[in-house]
């Protein structure tokens, strides 16, 4: 008898070992950054718009790519009705805001349903971040669609990620979507770089604050799974007005308290990077 383990074959030792993938950098950016919800109707698409908007107020030159295939909100939201022109080999970003944008809604019918499998999804994502003639970008911020699917592992495994932000709204049963989101992106190697607390509470016209999902949820679980807390942002209904008509609340009422409180977090994100 013997206790020596027997060699594994090299095909056996191909399937053991954990595939590596070779993560590649969008070209013409120098920081991406993937804005996650995991569960729809939290405001992802509002915060990722006025994120970029801040980050450009900063000075920051900025690009923001629609990854939400099945329901791109970038066209509406910057008012964009215009398709993006190509050389035949690379499309040319829409720039809006002096914002460079991307999304699959400059592509298509706004009312055109987009019945895509996985493998067409992920052919597209590779062809906005690989065939897109970014330029220049200190940042872009990647507006990821709700759950954690076919774009988040193509973007997770193969595109260099410098960090995911999680917006969630304080209820519940959007925060055991966040919870599974923050877990998927840490054992994929994305580095989580704060939960936002979105539509966290109204003020009425009587001057009260209402908390109306709920009130803390996101700290609390900021804190269980040790990721900053980014802070709050109340509902406005300004907020939505202004994104329907295309001119986000940052660019177009930069005084306003919310378009401040974007800027506050654009300008710490600033800092954490230029560390």
């Amino acid at each position: 008898m013997t206790d020596k383990k027997p060699e594994l074959s090299a095909a056996m030792k191909k399937r053991v070992e954990p595939k590596v993938f070779k993560k590649n950098p969008i070209l013409g950016t120098r920081y991406t950054i993937a804005i996650s919800s995991a569960k729809g109707g939290v405001g992802k698409s509002t915060f990722a718009t006025n994120l970029a908007l801040a980050l450009k107020q900063t000075g920051c030159k900025v690009g923001l790519l629609d990854a939400d295939i099945y329901g791109p909100s970038i066209p509406k939201m910057f008012g964009i009705e215009e398709k993006p022109k190509s050389d035949g080999q690379k499309l040319d970003p829409i720039i809006k805001y002096d914002i460079q944008c991307m999304s699959i809604g400059f592509l298509t019918d706004q009312q055109t349903p987009m019945i895509w499998r996985g493998p067409m999804v992920t052919s597209a994502i590779k062809t906005f971040t690989q065939k897109v003639n970014w330029k220049d970008l200190d940042f872009i911020i990647v507006d990821m669609p709700p759950g954690t699917g076919d774009t988040q592992l193509t973007f997770s495994q193969e595109i260099k990620m410098d960090g995911a932000i999680i917006v969630s709204t304080p209820q519940e049963v959007a925060l055991l979507d966040v919870k599974r989101g923050i877990k998927m992106f840490d054992k994929l190697g994305v580095k989580i770089l704060g939960l936002i607390d979105n539509m966290s509470f109204f003020i009425g016209d009587d001057g009260k604050k209402y908390s109306i999902f709920g009130e803390g949820g996101v700290k609390k679980t900021a804190d269980e799974f040790n990721k900053e807390f980014l802070g709050e942002i109340p509902i406005d209904p300004e907020v939505g007005k202004l994104g329907d008509k295309g001119k986000p609340i940052v660019e177009s009422n930069p005084e306003n308290q919310i378009s401040k409180i974007y800027l506050n977090i654009a300008n710490k994100i600033k800092k954490d990077f230029s560390n």
